[in-house]
């Protein structure tokens, strides 16, 4: 029975996650499968694999053939350097002892890169989010100063109107102490107009003079 190590596609619609299985060659995609090895999550940064390697070897040694994507998945994960060192072990090129190291020494390298990534993902992260808290510093605090900037105009207008108010009121008083000034100049004729009265009625005394003479002369 050919056996096939491949995906089998799970998750929801639009965010796949995938199985790593042994399958029938002649199986469906998502039907049965033999064992279930591993997972798969592409929706992480970076990628989350998840294999067990002893088993993928075991299954790689019993002639499974992965697929072009599982194969890159086992590669990731040592899969395909332990099943290459046990070939050598076999072989007598190396010991067991030699082709662990090896492999031990392999995953350090492949684990510090995983990480590597990672950290600079963060840092790119808080940069990013750094970025956008200044950004939105920014227009805050421009905001803050047309705000300001806006209410001293207003302040000003207000004073000018203020002013002009004010000097406007000043200019009405200035005005009516004016108009009220001439009027003392035409009540002073009165006092001219009411001297001749006096002047007519001053020759009554005179009057009463030639009366009197005319009374002695008859």
């Amino acid at each position: 029975m050919p056996v096939k190590i491949r995906l089998q596609r799970h998750g929801k619609k639009g965010k796949p996650f995938y199985w790593v299985v042994a399958a029938d060659a002649r199986a469906k995609r998502d039907g049965r499968y033999l064992e279930k090895l591993g997972t798969y999550n592409p929706n992480s940064n970076p990628a989350t694999v998840d294999i067990q390697i002893d088993h993928a070897v075991s299954w790689l040694e019993k002639g499974a053939q992965p697929t072009d994507t599982a194969r890159t998945l086992l590669s990731y994960k040592g899969v395909m350097l332990k099943h290459h060192l046990n070939g050598g072990v076999r072989k007598g090129a190396l010991t067991q002892e030699e082709a662990d190291k090896k492999l031990a020494a392999w995953l350090e390298e492949k684990d510090a890169k995983i990480q590597a990534k990672k950290d600079g993902l963060t840092q790119a992260d808080a940069d990013t989010k750094a970025k956008r808290l200044a950004d939105e510093k920014a227009v805050s605090d421009k905001r803050l100063a047309d705000a300001a900037a806006l209410e001293a105009e207003a302040e000003a207008a207000e004073a000018a109107a203020t002013a002009a108010a004010a000097e406007e009121a000043a200019a009405e008083t200035t005005d009516e102490v004016v108009e009220e000034a001439p009027a003392t100049e035409e009540e002073a004729p009165v006092t001219e107009e009411a001297a001749p009265a006096t002047e007519e009625e001053a020759p009554a005394p005179q009057a009463e003079a030639d009366e009197a003479s005319e009374a002695k002369e008859g």
